[in-house]
Parts: structure tokens; sequence; C-alpha cells
């Protein structure tokens, strides 16, 4: 048995949750956590797998150079994407990357979601950027994700989806819903001509709570 198949386990469970709670359908999007001990390792999904066909012992581990390290199947497409979230954010545990209907809405009209909601600044950080498009799979597309990630938790993906990452797998999942929710809230208002944005006091004080949060242990 692998020495790793807790955190593998937690991959493929976290991968199938994606699916239950819509925010991808069938072998889309991505799951990888960061290998605790190996801060340069990382276990994440296969490429082009039904994620109910899986079992934790097929989920593969690499390294930052998205080499293998254990696993007979091929990681996820989008692993150098992953791997750039965590040589950019040493906090950084998990990444999971969406197509969440609201979130590739705005990822497609190139639209970035404003501090609108107390909820979307204290645990996403703020405002929602949309990354540079570049094709799914390519080094361009991890850096331009990257760069419009920042030190916030979650980024669009132009013409494409969405990522959010934690310090668990349970974190980065619940940025995900975040998101789509946020994403939701931002389409919705915007229909009705009153997507206000927060007041600067509150968005301060909202970025506060992240700083603090960000520092605290993740329950």
């Amino acid at each position: 048995m692998s020495k790793w198949a807790a955190e593998k386990a937690l991959v493929l469970e976290t991968a199938r949750r994606m699916v239950e709670k819509g925010l991808v359908i069938g072998k889309a999007g991505n799951v990888s956590m960061r290998l605790s001990g190996r801060r340069s390792l990382l276990a994440i999904t296969p490429t082009s797998r039904y994620y109910d066909s899986l079992t934790p012992e097929d989920i593969p581990v690499i390294d930052f150079r998205c080499r293998a390290v254990e696993g007979n199947l091929p990681p996820s497409s989008e692993a150098d994407l992953h791997v750039g979230v965590y040589q950019r954010r040493p906090s950084v545990n998990a990444v999971i990357h969406t197509h969440s209907p609201y979130a590739t809405v705005l990822a497609v009209a190139r639209l970035e979601i404003p501090p609108i909601v107390e909820d979307q600044v204290v645990f996403l950080g703020g405002e929602v950027k949309v990354a540079r498009y570049a094709a799914s799979g390519t080094r361009e597309l991890a850096a331009n994700a990257v760069e419009a990630l920042g030190e916030q938790n979650a980024v669009l993906l132009a013409g494409h989806g969405a990522i959010g990452v934690g310090r668990s797998l349970r974190e980065a999942l619940a940025v995900g819903e975040l998101l789509e929710k946020t994403a939701m809230v931002y389409f919705g208002t915007t229909l009705l001509g009153r997507a206000n944005p927060l007041s600067a006091e509150a968005i301060a004080a909202a970025q506060q709570a992240f700083s603090r949060l960000q520092q605290s242990p993740d329950l």
C-alpha cells in the first residue's frame, strides 16, 4: 500500500464531491493535494477518467516537474497549473479546478467579480480576477492563472472555468462552492442593474478577517 494512501483517498473523495455538487460534469476538472512531509510532491487526479470508476490507488503522485513518482495512470493535463500554484503559494496545500456554470459564464464573458458580498472578501480575499486566455494544459495557462490569482483564493480562467485553493482539500472545495455562489449573485444582481460593491470600510474590515484566517490553523 502507498505511504500516501490517505492523501490519495482524500483527493479522490474531493473529486467525487465536485461532481456531486455540480462544480464539474463527467471527467472534467481536477484536484490535487500537496503531500505532507514532501513539499515538492503532489497527489493529483488522472487525466480523462470518470471519478466514480477510480480507486485511491489510481491517483498518481508527481513531482514539481510533473514526473511520475507513483501510479500507472497519467496525471491531469492541467498538472502544470497545480504545480505553478504550489510553487508561488507555499501556504497552499490543495487546488481544485472547476467548470461550475455561473463561474464559467463570467470566465467566458471575461468579467471580474468586484467585492460585492462580505463572505467573498473574507474567504476568497476580495475581487475575483480573470486570468488571460491560454489553451488548456499549457504552461502559459499556468503562468496566467498564477499571476491573476496573486494572494487570493480563487481566480477565473478566461474561456474555461475557475480554480480555488486552500490549506486543505476541504477548504479548497469550500472556496469552489463559494466562488460559484458569488458568481451567481453577481450575475443576478447585474441583470437587476444593482450589482453594488461593498463600501471601502466594509472591504477593509473583511480583508482584515481574510488575513487573520490565512494565519490561523485550517480546521
